[in-house]
């Protein structure tokens, strides 16, 4: 999301997000959840921009992985750390 749209939404304005942007919000904040029951708040804080040594990552830090993997990143992410969260 650009920073305009952002400031726009924030707002108020009447723009309407995209399945897109809904979806990408739905998994970040899935995510933000896992984090937060896995680890302390303070890793849980800075997991994202960590390197990480996962096969996933490929040694990147998993935001890095975020962007340029787009959503199915973000289902993968997601879907990793569900697994951490119920001992898969």
């Amino acid at each position: 999301m650009s920073n305009g749209t952002y400031y726009a939404l924030k707002k108020g304005g009447d723009q309407a997000l995209d399945e897109n942007k809904l979806r990408r919000i739905a998994y970040l904040i899935g995510i933000f959840k896992a984090l937060n029951i896995l680890y302390s708040e303070e890793l849980a804080n800075r997991w994202m921009q960590l390197p990480n040594k996962n096969r996933i990552f490929g040694g990147m830090a998993p935001h890095k992985y975020l962007m340029q993997g787009g959503l199915p990143a973000f289902a993968t992410v997601r879907r990793l750390l569900d697994a951490r969260r119920g001992g898969h």
